[in-house]
């Protein structure tokens, strides 16, 4: 139905007309053709921003408006005040809901309902990690509707055409008389489309389109992450009687990874290290997505310290810029310890206490933290 003027203009209802000829003025500024050559948007948003003027500055159209809406306005109705007559009533209901149905009241310069567009498709795509990062091209199956070959979409009978139906002549609809009142509906019979098929395809049965499982090919691009969308234009359900397919959402999830763990373009993962490469420093190998790495631990490392390989994490979808990836030091305590290896533990912790050296940083600031606290 048509746009409400206030609305087109951006006003309310209790607008003054001041407000309505600035309200136009701003819109005719920013939609005029002659700022917005060859756009064919600003043209429409101007000649609606005219009409919507052109009824609401005057003041006998506006309450015919606002009374009746755009019936009341409608350049075709004779009678009283503002183009509103009672003889005119049946017109004037055939003008709304010629406006839902497409039409006129009495089919009489109505618009044959058109074909519908066939539905969207949406498909879940569950890729790895690593084919997130590099691209991947997969071949997936979607069971829809397709057009058919029988009859190239047509739902004929080959060698036949639709015929015009002769309930509504064509046009799509057909009038109910309720009293004085003449309210257009869809036609029975062709169901608004104006045609029937007397003669249907036998393998689509007058529909235009079958079942059938489609394989199609999906490129993904590298940089991927969950949630991105891949549109295939054209690959959704055919319509009906040859009219055009809907479009294929691919809505990517990229599966848990045993090692990292994905935060934009960055990666994450724990490095596990002995307490010795900690304590002492040394290298530990480190798996990337282009290959292993050799990370190096500088010498009293504590357990939570991040490290940054520059490059090593996923290049952006748009743009090209690569992330990084940050490795976190996990200190290991050493397990299934032997009688002898226990004692020697104990040796070496009597002898970091007899040098009178903090040896504990953290621990020592940590237990300083609790004595306050306690002592508040």
């Amino acid at each position: 139905m048509p746009r409400d003027y206030y609305e087109i203009l951006g006003v309310s209802k209790s607008a003054t007309e001041e407000d309505i000829k600035k309200a136009y003025r701003r819109l005719a500024m920013k939609h005029h053709p002659d700022r917005n050559p060859d756009n064919k948007q600003a043209e429409d948003n101007f000649k609606e921003a005219k009409a919507a003027y052109e009824v609401l500055s005057d003041p006998k159209k506006r309450g015919a408006y606002d009374q009746f809406g755009h019936a009341g306005v409608n350049a075709s109705a004779g009678g009283g005040p503002g183009g509103f007559g009672f003889d005119n009533v049946g017109d004037i209901f055939g003008d709304i809901f010629g406006d839902i149905f497409g039409g006129g009241a009495r089919g009489r310069g109505g618009r044959q309902q058109q074909a519908q567009r066939g539905t969207d498709l949406a498909y879940e795509f569950s890729i790895t990690l690593e084919e997130a990062v590099h691209g991947i091209s997969k071949e997936i199956k979607i069971p829809t509707w397709v057009g058919c070959k029988t009859c190239d979409g047509r739902g004929t009978k080959k060698g036949t055409s639709k015929t015009t139906c002769s309930k509504c002549n064509g046009q799509g609809q057909v009038a109910m008389q309720h009293g004085f009142l003449s309210i257009a509906q869809p036609c029975p019979s062709c169901g608004g489309a104006g045609q029937v098929i007397k003669d249907p395809c036998g393998s689509c049965h007058g529909q235009g389109r079958v079942r059938e499982t489609k394989t199609l090919s999906v490129k993904v691009p590298a940089g991927v992450d969950s949630g991105d969308r891949i549109r295939l234009t054209g690959e959704g359900e055919a319509g009906m009687h040859g009219a055009p397919a809907g479009d294929l959402y691919v809505q990517i999830h990229v599966k848990d990874h045993a090692i990292f763990h994905r935060e934009g373009n960055d990666l994450h993962c724990e490095i596990p290290v002995s307490y010795i490469i900690a304590a002492l420093g040394g290298e530990v190998e480190v798996p990337t997505l282009s290959g292993n790495v050799n990370l190096k631990i500088p010498l009293e490392t504590q357990s939570g310290a991040q490290f940054r390989l520059r490059g090593k994490g996923v290049k952006a979808l748009r743009g090209g810029q690569v992330g990084d990836l940050l490795c976190r030091i996990v200190v290991e305590t050493p397990v299934s310890l032997t009688e002898e290896q226990k004692n020697k533990l104990r040796e070496f912790d009597a002898l970091l206490k007899t040098d009178n050296k903090n040896h504990s940083p953290k621990s020592s600031k940590w237990f300083d933290s609790v004595k306050r606290f306690f002592q508040v």
